[in-house]
């Protein structure tokens, strides 16, 4: 009788080390399982979060394509003007009274009539800088008041869009990596399903171990993105 005791007690050890073994990797298949579906659900905000963003900056970049044509076209239009003005200064210096006074006349309402305030001021402000520097020729197209009242409003909603669409690329690419996190921990889910239904205890160690070393991993790196919420 006192031979066959160790024995049975040593059933009895095997037995609940195994019980418990089974109890563990199924703890350990439902943590991973909730850790799972948070990451995928995770990967699914942000890849609404990056469609979104892509969106809203396609559409900001249409908007700026936009500005900036319209403001090309007031650019060539005021190009236009210039030189017209510049032909009617020739013709108000002209010796003949009655041909300059016309063309004044005309300078007078075409300048009225087509200058703006900003584009006035750049006129002015190029004509001081001629006279102050003969030597070189200021072009009030080129005034950077000017040029800056055109084209700041094409600028600032460019460089929205382009900010726009990097937070879409941001979004994208914390949506890859989740995606790859979800795949690796499904990976330890296989794993530990497998060692779950095993007999040889060897095998069983060695498949949850693996697939508990994948999850930690998964699971830090996961834990590591940030957290967006609906």
């Amino acid at each position: 009788m006192s031979s066959e005791t160790p024995t049975a007690e040593r059933k009895l050890t095997i037995s609940s080390l195994f019980g418990n073994f089974e109890l563990v990797v199924a703890i350990l298949l439902g943590v991973v399982s909730i850790v799972t579906a948070y990451a995928s659900f995770q990967g699914a905000l942000y890849d609404s979060q990056m469609a979104g963003s892509y969106q809203v900056g396609s559409n900001l970049s249409t908007e700026a394509e936009s500005l900036y044509l319209e403001a090309n076209q007031q650019f060539v239009q005021d190009t236009g003007v210039y030189n017209r003005l510049t032909e009617l200064t020739v013709e108000i210096e002209s010796s003949d009274p009655a041909t300059a006074a016309d063309a004044q006349a005309k300078y007078d309402v075409l300048e009225f009539q087509a200058v703006s305030e900003e584009f006035g001021a750049a006129i002015a402000n190029a004509a001081e800088l001629t006279a102050n520097d003969p030597e070189f020729y200021y072009s009030p197209l080129d005034d950077e008041d000017y040029q800056d009242f055109l084209f700041s409003d094409y600028a600032d909603t460019k460089a929205n869009a382009e900010a726009v669409i990097k937070e879409g690329d941001s979004f994208n690419s914390y949506s890859d990596q989740l995606e790859l996190y979800t795949v690796l921990m499904t990976i330890s889910l296989f794993l530990l399903g497998i060692a779950a239904v095993v007999r040889q205890q060897r095998v069983q160690w060695v498949l949850a171990g693996t697939g508990t070393a994948i999850f930690i991993v998964s699971a830090i790196l996961t834990a590591l993105v940030p957290f967006v919420s609906l």
